[in-house]
């Protein structure tokens, strides 16, 4: 076609990005546009978006699990996961995870504020913007957070948790982050493959979860009868996974940082590998108790899709059908660990998290492949296993451990110094933790009928009709007492 002709059209042709400053130039006088497609960028926006919708799925899905008391502080925790940990990668998150000059284990503060972030190549990929890649990335690490605070389940209190979110991703996401996935880090000069998130997501968080559950002890009642374990809710179980699942597909989809078939792959394995281990979880729970249990089968969706996470943008399909069953059924014995050990991880969020995540990296050590890395036109990698590269194994074995050992040694010493400092011990008071975390710390409920249970028992007038001995008043924010009829 004739340059006449593409006038015509009035076609504006994509040019390669011309490295003019840290910002990528002077908008004023520079289309910045033209460095990147379009449709690249409609993807990563949409997959930033799916990202943000797993958080809520999160909460969902802890609320359902937890009782009914404390089921509307899970919501919360999760939804304040995303403003406080927004604001921690906006200030300096990802400056310390994705700097263009960090180190091998943490970047430097050069884009403090989103200091010159802008125009310029990301370090993640060259087909899209540092704000971009921000935006997106931040996401992941609002999630991660998400996940791990859940360990606060029933006894948690909240500020602490808040407070525990900010220096978290700090201290122990961001510098993962950097070695798994910024092109200085360690990891990722070492050889090891992490394409969406198995060790900074969710060995991290899991990992987090198990330490925060042993630095605050167990629930009250926990190993009598006291304790029901059954979930409160298991309609919020499914509201949870369906989010979580639909969310997935930006999570592994959107790592691949650009709309090519490499992406399309990416959902391909994540959708499959969910589907299987959610099978495999419901068969394994059915041989027990002869029941289509819904949430063993939601826990076995999620199961498939930590596992599969680390390895989506690797693995050819029939790969997915393993990393589900093995997922599955690795998550659902783990379930089993924290008896053996004596933490009370309320939701077994190191059994889904930290076991599946460990499981799918070891697994991307056989199955990666290195025809699939390259379908997005330009990732080499020289694969696992199955293209006789048998020192993947290894990489993948480091790249874990020092996950583990860093997220769960860091945690705990956030923790004990977090409880040395007067205000912000860990655990609720044992009067908290009967009446609820949502009567005590939100003085709000998931249902109204939590409060006309109450008003029904305390039929007597010589009965008090208060939450609490501090005398707040049930269905009253004022403090007063209300009067007789």
């Amino acid at each position: 076609m004739s340059s006449i002709d593409v006038d015509h059209l009035n076609y504006i042709p994509l040019v390669p990005y011309n490295g003019s400053g840290p910002t990528g130039g002077d908008s004023l006088t520079e289309d910045f546009n033209i460095w990147y497609e379009t449709g690249d960028y409609a993807w990563m926006l949409t997959s930033t978006a799916l990202v943000l919708l797993m958080i809520p799925g999160v909460g969902f899905f802890y609320s359902g699990l937890a009782r009914r008391k404390s089921a509307l502080s899970l919501i919360w925790l999760s939804m304040m996961s995303t403003a406080v940990v927004s604001f921690q990668w906006f200030f300096w998150g990802y400056s310390l995870a994705f700097s263009h000059s960090a180190g091998s284990f943490l970047g430097n503060l050069e884009n403090i504020g989103f200091r010159n972030v802008l125009g310029q190549t990301s370090v993640g990929s060259s087909k899209i913007p540092d704000l971009l890649f921000a935006l997106y990335q931040g996401m992941f690490s609002c999630i991660t957070v998400a996940l791990a605070i859940g360990a606060a389940a029933e006894r948690g209190r909240m500020l602490p948790c808040v407070v525990f979110m900010f220096v978290w991703a700090t201290l122990v996401y961001d510098p993962i982050a950097c070695w798994t996935w910024n092109a200085t880090g360690w990891s990722f000069k070492m050889g090891g493959l992490d394409f969406a998130g198995g060790t900074p997501v969710h060995i991290s968080s899991g990992s987090a979860a198990l330490a925060y559950s042993l630095m605050l002890g167990k629930r009250r009642g926990h190993g009598t009868h006291e304790l029901n374990y059954r979930p409160h809710n298991v309609t919020h179980i499914v509201l949870g996974t369906v989010f979580l699942w639909v969310g997935w597909f930006g999570f592994n989809g959107g790592s691949a940082l650009s709309a090519n078939l490499r992406a399309v792959m990416a959902c391909v394995v994540t959708n499959l590998s969910a589907s299987v281990g959610g099978i495999t979880w419901c068969l394994l729970d059915y041989r027990l108790e002869q029941k289509w249990s819904t949430v063993g089968f939601c826990s076995g969706v999620i199961a498939g899709l930590v596992a599969i996470t680390p390895g989506s943008g690797f693995v050819p399909p029939w790969a997915a059908v393993i990393y589900g069953v093995v997922g599955g059924a690795a998550c659902n014995y783990a379930t089993k660990l924290k008896f053996v050990i004596g933490v009370d991880d309320a939701l077994d969020i190191f059994a889904e998290h930290g076991v599946g995540g460990i499981v799918g990296n070891i697994m991307t050590a056989f199955f990666a492949a290195d025809y699939i890395a390259h379908l997005d036109g330009y990732s080499e990698i020289d694969g696992g296993w199955i293209n006789h590269h048998w020192v993947q194994l290894g990489y993948q074995v480091a790249d874990s451990v020092a996950g583990f050992a860093y997220a769960f040694g860091g945690t705990c010493i956030i923790l004990f110094v977090m409880n040395l400092i007067p205000g912000l011990s860990l655990r609720a008071s044992e009067e908290a933790e009967i009446l609820g975390i949502d009567d005590a710390e939100l003085g709000e409920f998931a249902y109204d009928y939590v409060e006309l249970t109450r008003e029904v028992i305390s039929e007597d007038d010589s009965a008090p009709k208060f939450s609490s001995e501090t005398g707040t008043a049930l269905g009253h924010s004022t403090g007063e007492t209300p009067e007789k009829p």
